[in-house]
């Protein structure tokens, strides 16, 4: 059962930017809407440790957002922090729209076909230019599903239960 002090990681901190310690950050989603609902972040650096940081600024740097955070002011404050994870408590996110899901949600669901075949269980997503791709394990088998509404019939995150239809053809791969 998850609670608003659940811990959700959003993204990661992959490099450096310029020499006044700004930060490139990948996004999970892809989108930095969530980024943006909060002001301020947990990180939890390669060796474990977690420190609560302020957000001092944002901007969108191609497919990367790069930030800038209170107290770091210099390449040599940041470059500990590359290779660590961005976490925001559950409860900072803001609510999904209708049909739409968290990727911590999905990750782990069991996915069945609508007659009832189990295809194995969401152990990544993709994130795609045009809808993310769920990639589902199940025993050797992996499949690659789109995350559309033609695809994906209902997800009932209560049950840990994905239904797909998938397209001919799609599991023969």
């Amino acid at each position: 059962m998850t609670g608003p002090d659940e811990l959700v990681t959003i993204g990661r901190i992959t490099g450096t930017h310029g020499i006044k310690g700004m930060v490139k950050v990948h996004l999970h989603s892809g989108d930095d809407a969530t980024l943006r609902a909060v002001d301020r972040l947990l990180l939890q650096r390669t060796d474990g440790r977690r420190e609560t940081v302020v957000i001092a600024g944002m901007q969108a740097h191609g497919r990367k957002t790069l930030l800038s955070l209170e107290g770091y002011g210099t390449i040599n404050d940041v470059l500990p922090l590359v290779g660590g994870d961005i976490l925001v408590r559950r409860d900072q996110l803001p609510e999904p729209e209708a049909d739409e899901y968290y990727w911590t949600d999905l990750i782990g669901l069991r996915v069945v076909t609508e007659s009832g075949d189990e295809l194995g269980m969401i152990r990544e997503i993709i994130a795609t230019g045009s809808n993310d791709v769920y990639v589902v394990k199940g025993g050797e088998k992996e499949y690659l599903l789109p995350a559309t509404e033609e695809v994906v019939k209902d997800v009932d995150l209560g049950a840990g239960l994905m239904t797909v239809a998938p397209l001919d053809g799609m599991l023969d791969l």
